[in-house]
């Protein structure tokens, strides 16, 4: 018998999986590559919400957590993943330079938001409002970590590819059994496909699809990433991801006209340069509509757990997530209620 069956091999799946490696626990992962969103995923991790100037919750701690946690896949899968890059947000007028200077005097923001202003000038952007510089930002290379990550499991026979059938899914008191594997627990890390899932399928996932692009901008020097209505992520050899939209009617991973020619006329809005588009990303986001994580265990099996709803956020909440849920499941420590899935009426669970 193992420690955990995961199911789900994105940015959630990968943080619990993790975490339980680094605690000596047992592993085995499930997935069916049905969910991209953590592969076509911007990446990015910033303490601060830019479009109202706030702060995550436990910013902070989940930075130095990050930094730590993704050192150690980077040391487990023998790849750099993990890019400290500075965001810089550009200004339109002297308004919004007056607004940066109010909200870096907020409780909280001033160690991420740089009170130096920034009007270095560069290629095939045009700001001469200048620059304002988020701290401690930075971005992980999404499709790779998932790639790589996938590859270590496949290698040490801890990875199956598979659809999951919750049919077949057997639970009692010393654990769960799925086909020939036994656990002590299972978590369920599936994203946007936890619609299917019959024990937290009434939990209000809601889904936010976002559409990206790999642009190619011979005309753009940037060794920064640039965020206004979009991110601008230099590559490398004039490749840019630019990104992303929010469509909360579409559920769909394909992308669309409509996406498209919001992304092409907010690129415009900030280059003056010409450019290609390379690739047209897209993938629905888990989004949960009171913007908090779902995390927890079934209030009617205690070895069904799930980890999900990290959002447009799943770099920088995916570690502190799982190493709540675990230290929640093995230690008994209480999940803050912001993120509990018990903050949900449990009338509305399905009861086998």
């Amino acid at each position: 018998m193992i420690d955990y069956l995961i199911v789900g091999s994105g940015l959630a799946g990968i943080a619990f999986a993790e975490t339980c490696i680094q605690n000596g626990k047992s592993i085995f992962v499930l997935d069916d590559h049905s969910q991209n969103s953590s592969k076509v995923a911007g990446g990015l991790y910033n303490p601060v919400i830019l479009k109202r100037f706030s702060k995550l919750e436990n910013a902070q701690e989940q930075l130095i957590l990050l930094n730590s946690f993704y050192s150690s896949i980077e040391r487990r899968i023998d790849a750099k993943i993990n890019f400290p890059l500075p965001i810089l947000r550009k200004f339109f007028s002297i308004e919004e330079q007056n607004n940066w200077f109010i909200a870096s005097d907020k409780i909280g923001l001033a160690p991420f938001l740089s009170t130096n202003l920034l009007f270095k000038q560069y290629d095939g952007i045009d700001a001469p409002f200048g620059y304002g510089e988020v701290l401690q930002t930075g971005y992980l290379d999404t499709a790779l970590l998932l790639d790589k990550f996938r590859s270590y499991l496949e290698e040490n026979n801890l990875f199956r590819e598979v659809t999951f059938d919750y049919a077949l899914l057997e639970s009692n008191a010393d654990g769960v059994r799925y086909m020939d594997i036994k656990a002590k627990h299972i978590v369920f890390a599936e994203g946007f496909g936890m619609h299917l899932n019959p024990y937290f399928r009434h939990l209000p996932l809601d889904g936010t699809k976002g559409e990206l692009f790999i642009i190619k901008a011979s005309g753009l020097d940037l060794d920064v990433i640039v965020n206004t209505s979009v991110f601008i992520l230099p590559l490398g050899n004039d490749l840019f991801k630019v990104g992303a939209t929010y469509n909360w009617s579409d559920k769909t991973d394909q992308p669309t006209e409509e996406g498209k020619l919001e992304l092409i006329a907010r690129i415009k809005e900030i280059l003056n340069c010409d450019f290609e588009i390379i690739e047209h990303f897209a993938g629905v986001r888990p989004t949960v509509k009171d913007r908090r994580p779902l995390v927890g265990t079934h209030p009617d099996y205690s070895n069904i757990h799930i980890l999900n709803g990290l959002g447009t956020r799943g770099v920088m909440l995916g570690p502190s997530m799982a190493k709540a849920l675990f230290e929640s499941i093995e230690n008994g420590i209480p999940l803050e209620k912001s993120c509990d899935i018990k903050r949900f009426d449990k009338k509305k669970w399905i009861t086998f």
